[in-house]
């Protein structure tokens, strides 16, 4: 049975009809450009929340996830994933603790699967694995202030992220009241389009969509934690499946593709879609992921771009595209390891 959130009752919805990143809540709400703009509210009650608690919840998830969650703490608002052996990204969560519970949201593609691994590793561990009945509802704004939701099971605020971002998990039967009173108060519906055109311009990815079954970690830099930058991938933990594959990348090399944002061609007569292939003097150079119309910027994109073809001319099946320089990372760490291995080919 397919989702359909109680949002879409609100005048103007308009739902996803066909779209890989989300499905059953509004696209936009009859004006998705002006809905970029401003303090918003964004349905996102098409994700699933996964409730893990008990006294070994954290070592439970420290032991599988690639995140520091050993003596977190109680506001520890971040992201994790879980890793394959050779270190390719199979799942991909948000996650915030609240009492003692680990709440992790995912898209709903990935949500048995999710589900299925954390409950076959229990084992001895004294943890429960449940569905948590609550819709993510996230806020975006200019300057960071927002308004207060007596509802909400827990709150995320998401480092780094511009326009400042807030996600709320609220029971789902009171998404809509929530969001009618905030919209009293001043707070605009906005539809996913909204939302996925921040998450481009942050380079944020979608998994399914934005990387695939080859993905690593480092090939999408915000995933990793750097500074006081928050991410998916904490690098001074180990004991989790395909930390070995992080571990080598961080210290001896870079990752051979990136993701970023790519401008695309807004003359062309048609807008390219996710999966098609990013060609470079007719060379396979990478793949598409989300495309979307942005209020500033026009068509963008993220794409998933070997990194020898970053600063080349692109093209998406006729679509000329260029990667947009504020996208590509500043810092990816010093190569401690490489140093090492100079140092010895130096003898020094």
């Amino acid at each position: 049975m397919s989702y359909s959130s109680d949002l879409l009752q609100l005048p103007g919805a308009t739902p996803i009809e066909s779209n890989l990143l989300a499905e059953g809540v509004a696209w936009h709400y009859g004006n998705p450009l002006a809905e970029q703009q401003g303090l918003r509210i964004i349905d996102r009650s098409h994700r699933r929340v996964i409730a893990v608690s008990g006294p070994d919840a954290a070592e439970f998830l420290n032991n599988l996830l690639s995140q520091k969650l050993i003596d977190a703490t109680p506001s520890l608002t971040a992201a994790a994933l879980d890793l394959d052996i050779q270190g390719h990204i199979l799942h991909h969560a948000d996650l915030a603790l609240v009492d003692g519970t680990f709440y992790l949201d995912v898209p709903p593609a990935q949500f048995d699967s999710f589900v299925d691994y954390l409950r076959k590793m229990v084992f001895w561990s004294d943890v429960s694995v449940e569905e948590a009945d609550l819709a993510i509802l996230t806020l975006l704004a200019d300057d960071a202030e927002f308004p207060a939701i007596d509802e909400a099971v827990f709150t995320r605020r998401v480092s780094d992220f511009a326009p400042a971002r807030l996600d709320v998990a609220v029971p789902r039967g009171e998404a809509l009241g929530v969001a009618k009173r905030l919209h009293e108060h001043g707070v605009a519906y906005a539809g996913m389009m909204a939302f996925t055109a921040a998450r481009v311009r942050n380079v944020e990815p979608e998994l399914g969509v934005d990387l695939d079954e080859k993905s690593i970690p480092h090939e999408a830099p915000r995933l990793i934690n750097r500074g006081e930058h928050i991410g998916a991938v904490h690098l001074n933990k180990g004991c989790y499946r395909g930390q070995e594959t992080v571990a080598r990348v961080e210290n001896l090399g870079r990752s051979p593709r990136l993701l970023v944002m790519l401008q695309l061609d807004g003359s062309a007569p048609h807008d390219p879609q996710p999966g098609e292939t990013i060609t470079s003097n007719g060379r396979k150079v990478g793949r598409l992921g989300t495309v979307v119309q942005d209020a500033d910027y026009g068509p963008v994109a993220l794409g998933l771009v070997k990194r020898s073809a970053l600063t080349a001319p692109l093209d998406i099946e006729g679509v000329a595209a260029s990667v947009d320089p504020d996208s590509l990372p500043t810092d990816e760490g010093e190569k401690l390891g490489r140093l090492a291995v100079d140092k010895l080919r130096r003898g020094r």
